[in-house]
C-alpha cells in the first residue's frame, strides 16, 4: 500500500532485507505498491539523497553505498568480474585499473555510475565459467579466478581487440589452468596463440 512509503520505514525495511541494491520490481513487491507509486517515490528520493540511481530501474541506498564489485554484478546480468580488474587484484597487471571489467554472454556494454566506468565484454557461452562466489563486504560476488581472467583477456588479444602487455606477471598463474580455460573457447588458432604467449 502507498502509505507504507515513508522514507524511514523504507530505508529500514530495505536494510533488514539486505537490499542495499534493488530493482524497481523488487521495491514494488516488497512494499506492495503500484508502478506509478514506486516510480514517484524512487524519483523523489533519488533527488532527496536517500537513493542513488545506478541505471534505469536499479537503485542503491546512498548512505550504505555498495562496493564497486557488488554494483558490477547487478548492473548487467549475467556477468562476473574478470579481465584487467581481476588481474590487478591478484598483482598480475602492475598498472592501476580505472574501469571495473566483467565478462558476460550479453552484448558488450559500458555503464558509468558515480563517475566510475563498468565495462562488460561478450564471451562465448561455452566459455562462461571459471568464476566463483566471493564474500566482499557481506555480499556474494561472482569473480573469475585469475587464470580465467587471463584466458578472457587472451581471447580478446586473439580477436585483435586488446594487446599483450609485456609487464604481465605470468609467474603468478598456472599456465595449465589458463590453457584449460582457453580450450573452452573452441578455437584452434586461439589455443595456438595462447600457448605462444604463455
Amino acid at each position: 500500500m502507498a502509505n507504507n512509503l515513508k522514507s524511514i520505514h523504507v530505508s529500514r525495511t530495505l536494510r533488514s532485507q539486505g537490499l542495499t541494491i534493488f530493482s524497481r520490481l523488487e521495491f514494488r513487491r516488497l512494499f506492495a505498491v503500484s508502478e506509478s507509486a514506486a516510480t514517484f517515490f524512487l524519483f523523489r528520493h533519488c533527488r532527496s539523497g536517500l537513493f542513488v540511481r545506478l541505471k534505469n530501474g536499479l537503485y542503491a541506498l546512498a548512505d550504505i553505498f555498495p562496493s564497486e564489485e557488488a554494483i558490477a554484478n547487478r548492473l548487467y546480468q549475467p556477468s562476473y568480474l574478470s579481465f584487467e580488474y581481476i588481474l590487478a587484484r591478484h598483482g598480475i597487471v602492475p598498472e592501476a585499473v580505472y574501469s571495473v571489467t566483467s565478462a558476460t554472454t550479453m552484448p558488450t556494454r559500458r555503464f558509468v555510475v558515480e563517475g566510475k566506468s563498468y565495462d562488460y565484454f561478450t564471451i562465448k557461452r561455452e566459455a562462461y565459467t571459471g568464476y566463483r562466489p566471493e564474500q566482499i563486504h557481506g555480499r556474494t560476488i561472482l569473480a573469475a579466478c585469475p587464470e580465467k581472467a587471463m584466458a578472457d583477456i587472451l581471447y580478446f588479444v586473439h580477436l585483435k581487440k586488446r594487446s599483450v602487455n609485456d609487464r604481465w606477471n605470468m609467474r603468478k598463474l598456472s599456465k595449465i589452468k589458463v590453457l584449460g580455460y582457453v580450450r573452452l573457447f573452441q578455437s584452434k588458432t586461439f589455443t595456438k596463440l595462447a600457448r605462444e604467449i604463455l
